[in-house]
């Protein structure tokens, strides 16, 4: 067996936590983490006495507000979600329909903003949440813009994961999709994570015109209305990008 090194160790006890076990006990860490008892119980101290994990009165330890602290900083999360806020917020006011932003991660989608109403439809998202590039909105508006080799990397790197009957698994298919979203600037995603939803994304660009996040709203497929829903989202990526410091090039 491999030696690990410290920080690798230490990384796998915050790796322990996620979505679905926000809080573990020692033992659950142990395991999850792959480590003894005793080295889990040592790094988890440390890492409790810096602030990075809590320990609840049931002796069950959290994730620490510390940690937030530091992500607070990232500049593709806390602060880009705040300059995105505005934008978000009325795209919501005209559609009253689930509105998400999201950055690319490698090869997923990670959720850094969502806004909902109660009659909008449900969907499996949250904030942090990861989904494949090819089987959402904006994982397609980001993948599209991504370089030529991380693209066809991508697109025949391994099976495609599929979610519905409708979820795009074939490259020449998935290819075909990203180059429409270039043409038109926009992404539509068809009921590929559920039967019932639909939506239309448009990516964000930052000061120098690269694509740093993608903006959607998610609406029933039953009901949803195309035309109208790409002027409304290209609006709000435009305003973002516009926020962050991108001017076409066309402008002075």
């Amino acid at each position: 067996m491999s030696l690990r090194s410290a920080p690798d160790r230490l990384l796998s006890v915050l790796a322990a936590f996620d979505h679905e076990h926000p809080a573990l006990s020692l033992t659950d860490i142990s395991r999850r983490a792959g480590l003894s008892l005793t080295t889990a119980h040592r790094l988890v101290a440390a890492l409790t006495d810096w602030g990075a994990l809590e320990r609840d009165e049931s002796g069950v330890y959290h994730v620490g507000l510390r940690l937030w602290e530091v992500a607070a900083l990232a500049p593709r999360g806390l602060v880009l979600r705040q300059i995105a806020l505005p934008y978000l917020e009325d795209l919501y006011e005209a559609t009253h329909e689930n509105v998400q932003l999201a950055v690319r991660d490698g090869d997923e989608v990670v959720y850094i903003e969502w806004l909902s109403g109660r009659s909008a439809i449900g969907v499996h998202i949250r904030v942090g949440a990861r989904w494949p590039l090819h089987a959402t909105g904006v994982g397609l508006a980001l993948l599209a813009h991504c370089g030529p080799e991380f693209q066809e990397e991508y697109c025949s790197g391994g099976p495609l994961t599929s979610f519905t009957p409708h979820t795009i698994t074939e490259p020449v298919r998935l290819r075909r999709v990203l180059a429409e979203v270039r043409r038109t600037g926009v992404a539509v995603s068809s009921r590929q994570v559920t039967d019932d939803a639909l939506s239309v994304a448009a990516p964000v660009r930052g000061p120098g015109g690269a694509v740093l996040a993608a903006v959607s709203v998610v609406v029933p497929q039953a009901e949803a209305h195309v035309p109208a829903l790409i002027p409304a989202v290209r609006l709000a990526a435009l305003g973002i990008s516009r926020a962050l410091g991108w001017r076409p090039a066309k402008e002075p």
